[in-house]
């Protein structure tokens, strides 16, 4: 499969990881649907990308909000190849406090739901779309080659998911069962020619990094073996691009970390 003038769903499209994503499949030829909460944002985005490009509000969690993007994928570009599923959050918080009192259940299943259910439900609805896309083209008298490369699902995990530090509860477990995902899905949906890949980044400069301290990141990028610094979020649409093409990358996670281990 290639990038170029295929249609790809890019949740958390309207900033950081995934509007790189975004930017790099349209700077290939290809089309995306990005769906984000961030409305002015991804409009934004998708009046600066162009005709390859439409925006669509959606919270990963609903099924509706999905499938909705889903569609439009289909109404404007014909049929959906795959998803890269950006969208997640980062819920900080101890299992118990300076008074010992214990954590906030409801804020560690918000993290597991957005992390891990809406991975869970984006793959679902993108699946279907291409199994059905399949099945229309064989129907139709179409021939599906053997080992034909019919779809590609990319989840974004986090070196999180292996190296999770104190506080870190909600977000390395949602993140672990992304990477749990990984081969299940892939081997579940080998029969349709969709492979499942999962990328677990480290360190990158994205808005959500905004917000520490330059002292903090500072450590941060002390912390990386080389290069020593944060990673650049063209670097991890780059290895989507090629995840993209490369059709014998199937039921894997990639840490894309600058060989960083948290401690």
């Amino acid at each position: 499969m290639q990038v170029k003038e295929n249609s790809f769903l890019v949740t958390g499209g309207a900033s950081g990881l995934g509007e790189s994503v975004a930017r790099a499949i349209v700077g290939q030829g290809g089309n995306v649907v990005i769906a984000d909460l961030n409305e002015s944002a991804g409009q934004a985005l998708v009046a600066e990308l162009g005709d390859s490009a439409r925006f669509v509000r959606c919270d990963i969690t609903n099924g509706d909000e999905v499938q909705s993007a889903v569609e439009m994928a289909e109404s404007a570009f014909g049929g959906l190849q795959g998803s890269i599923n950006c969208a997640g959050i980062v819920v900080v918080q101890k299992l118990l406090d300076r008074d010992n009192n214990p954590a906030d259940l409801e804020a560690f299943s918000r993290g597991v739901n957005i992390n891990l259910v809406g991975s869970f439900n984006v793959a679902r609805l993108v699946a279907a779309s291409i199994a059905k896309r399949i099945a229309n083209d064989s129907n139709a008298g179409g021939h599906v080659e053997k080992n034909a490369d019919q779809g590609i699902i990319i989840n974004t995990a986090s070196i999180a998911a292996f190296d999770g530090q104190v506080g870190q509860a909600s977000y390395s477990s949602s993140k672990a069962g992304v990477v749990g995902l990984t081969l299940p899905l892939a081997r579940e949906l080998a029969r349709h020619g969709i492979r499942v890949m999962t990328i677990a980044p480290g360190v990158f400069a994205t808005p959500m990094m905004d917000s520490i301290p330059e002292k903090a990141r500072e450590q941060l990028e002390a912390g990386v073996p080389y290069p020593k610094r944060l990673g650049a979020p063209n670097e991890f649409a780059k290895l989507v691009t090629h995840i993209i093409d490369n059709a014998y990358l199937n039921g894997e996670v990639i840490r894309l970390d600058g060989a960083i281990r948290m401690v």
